[in-house]
């Protein structure tokens, strides 16, 4: 299964890439893919549904409506896409692509334990210390102590080179007196973030019902700035 950001327009449609740039004078442009399947959903000949901004609005004297795009060549560079579409002839109009949204209906399946991006924003953060998955579990769910604390909301989640992370926002700390300051708030007053793994030995338990996951985090890992 493949898992996406979600598109912020339409519930119905999940992101799975976004133009970053025109590339060289052929029309090809650069695709930073959010799917983990790129190879799949731009394959040659491939019919992908792309959600106008900017510069392809005034092209198309300012049209709102989504638009297709038809896969003519696709090649990837450095973790990216760059791609041609048969209706894209030339530099000026790649240009005109820049933000260009890519979206697909999703195909959620929770058999082989995999999430999409956007079921995991704004999930509850719990976490029972660097315990074991079996410990979690316990904690979690069968009333073992101490029980699991709530320490913040999954904000967004980041694709790094290895695995995704996701950026917790930090609840604000009731308890830090005001001449100590509060230890979850960044020095600009802004809500602290750290970045969590997404990988079972971090994250054990995933309950979309419950809208909430459980972590271990190892010593340290939610006071890195």
């Amino acid at each position: 299964m493949t898992k996406h950001d979600n598109s912020a327009d339409d519930p119905n449609y999940v992101q799975i890439g976004r133009v970053v740039k025109p590339h060289g004078v052929r029309g090809e442009f650069v695709v930073e893919p959010t799917t983990d399947d790129p190879e799949g959903r731009f394959a040659v000949g491939s019919v992908v549904k792309a959600m106008p901004v900017g510069g392809h609005q005034r092209r198309n004297r300012g049209s709102q409506e989504p638009f297709t795009l038809t896969v003519a060549s696709v090649r990837g560079h450095q973790g990216r896409i760059i791609m041609k579409a048969e209706e894209i002839p030339d530099r000026n109009a790649a240009e005109s692509l820049r933000g260009v949204r890519f979206v697909a209906e999703p195909v959620i399946d929770h058999s082989g334990e995999e999430f999409y991006d956007f079921e995991l924003e704004g999930l509850h953060v719990l976490t029972v210390g660097p315990v074991s998955a079996e410990e979690a579990h316990a904690r979690a769910y069968e009333g073992a102590q101490p029980e699991p604390e709530d320490i913040g909301i999954v904000k967004n989640v980041l694709r790094g080179p290895a695995q995704r992370l996701l950026e917790v926002e930090i609840a604000s700390d009731e308890a830090e007196s005001d001449d100590a300051g509060s230890a979850d708030t960044a020095s600009d007053g802004a809500p602290r973030t750290v970045l969590i793994p997404f990988v079972q030995a971090i994250v054990p338990i995933v309950d979309i019902d419950n809208e909430a996951i459980v972590v271990t985090p190892p010593e340290g890992l939610l006071d890195l700035p």
